[in-house]
């Protein structure tokens, strides 16, 4: 392999992001050893664009006793494996424009005087994962839809994740490997565009030299952008000549998102067994076609159903598929044993299912719908905390205890104000 020059390197550690080489203990350090031997944690986000109609989610009740709601009950097999948690949000306000803050906390425009920037849950653990798996992370969603299609996952710098759009793009990705041919174009095309990079970087070191201190912060964000490319091109070096796994399904064929949700949970469980990847994020947008379900008005008119109960009859159906494909991965998850122990694939990913939007009716971003199952934590509870303003508890504290659990060194993550108590491991 043949690694960053030495400003380059510079250029990356500065900017808060190290590169961890795939596992090779005769040239790793003690920490890299130590990682690559640890039993590996995963990461499942899930969030759809318009929540879920509250009438139908949330119980009267908290606790291990809470009773099952229409949109609960799919999960009633998963109860000792999820937490039901009420009253966590970020405290924004925005409607759908506040709804891609799910994985972040903040809203772009206010991201930059962050820490961490605007950055998302998966990426954050997706830079711990690093080049330990071929794919530090998958984004799957769609380009159609509200505002612009899939917009959960978000860079350190702000840059949206371009989703997989459908489970044959992502089948191709985990499973078929390039002929010689387009392998050699891959390579010329990587050594062409770090050439540029390098270029980049040394036109930037000159010209910002000559820049006032207002145009040096331009000049700074935009070298930001260029750092995400840096990163992508080394993982793909890395991995060129690594085979893929062998496919264990057929190549599936796209149908759109209501369909393909099955298809896409089974393929997302294939790359966390496989090891191809331990984090993974799936957005159900707005191209969600109700009709599929035989349902004939839109998923996005009947989330603004102003109490009609026939089209609150029409939203929970819609809602209620979804949460059945979730619970359905759930099961798929469970059923894959880990190595010669009892554990599963669920005891070992956390998986996240919830939506940056309240009440799509009301257009409100607080008291969000969200469900942690598996991932090691003691669950069974429905968890209900303070609902008043003063003592509201950020959504970001639950983000704070994930990170911990994945193995991410950090006490804070955008508006969190420590971890999430009550919340503790197996």
């Amino acid at each position: 392999m043949k690694y960053p020059n030495p400003a380059r390197r510079r250029f990356l550690k500065a900017s808060g992001i190290a590169i961890a080489l795939p596992p090779m203990p005769s040239l790793a350090g003690a920490s890299t050893a130590q990682r690559a031997a640890e039993k590996p944690v995963r990461m499942v986000c899930v969030g759809n664009e318009f929540g879920m109609y509250p009438g139908a989610f949330w119980p009267e009740s908290a606790g291990g006793d809470y009773e099952l709601t229409p949109l609960l009950e799919p999960l009633a097999k998963h109860r000792s494996d999820l937490t039901l948690f009420s009253h966590l949000d970020h405290g924004l306000k925005g409607g759908h424009f506040a709804v891609h803050t799910f994985l972040t906390g903040v809203k772009a425009a206010e991201a930059r005087g962050m820490p961490d920037g605007g950055i998302s849950l998966d990426q954050r653990a997706a830079e711990h994962v690093g080049a330990l798996t071929r794919f530090p992370s998958l984004t799957i969603g769609s380009e159609g839809g509200l505002h612009g299609g899939c917009r959960m996952s978000w860079t350190r710098t702000g840059t949206r994740v371009p989703p997989i759009d459908g489970p044959n793009e992502l089948f191709r990705m985990l499973f078929l490997d390039d002929d010689a041919n387009a392998k050699r174009k891959a390579t010329d095309r990587i050594e062409l565009q770090g050439s540029i990079l390098d270029a980049v970087l040394g036109d930037a070191k000159s010209l910002g030299r000559r820049l006032n201190k207002s145009d040096n912060r331009k000049l700074d964000e935009y070298l930001s952008s260029v750092r995400d490319v840096e990163v992508r091109l080394d993982l793909q070096k890395q991995w060129q000549d690594v085979p893929k796994p062998a496919p264990p399904i057929e190549e599936p064929k796209d149908e759109g998102l209501t369909r393909d949700l099955p298809k896409i949970y089974d393929l997302i469980a294939l790359a966390l067994q496989t090891d191809s990847t331990r984090v993974a994020t799936l957005e159900v947008g707005g191209s969600f076609a109700a009709r599929d379900l035989g349902i004939s008005q839109g998923y996005h008119s009947l989330s603004h159903h102003g109490q009609v109960p026939e089209k609150i009859d029409l939203l929970v159906q819609i809602e209620r598929y979804q949460v059945e494909q979730f619970a359905r991965f759930l099961d798929k998850l469970k059923s894959i044993q880990q190595d010669e122990s009892d554990l599963t694939l669920l005891d070992s990913t956390m998986a996240l299912f919830g939506s940056g939007m309240g009440n799509a009716n009301s257009h409100t971003n607080h008291d969000l719908p969200v469900i942690l199952a598996g991932g090691g934590f003691h669950h069974g509870e429905h968890r209900r905390y303070p609902e008043e303003s003063r003592r509201r508890v950020p959504l970001c504290n639950l983000y704070v205890s994930m990170l911990h659990r994945f193995g991410v060194e950090s006490d804070s993550f955008a508006t969190s104000t420590g971890t999430l108590r009550g919340l503790e491991f197996a």
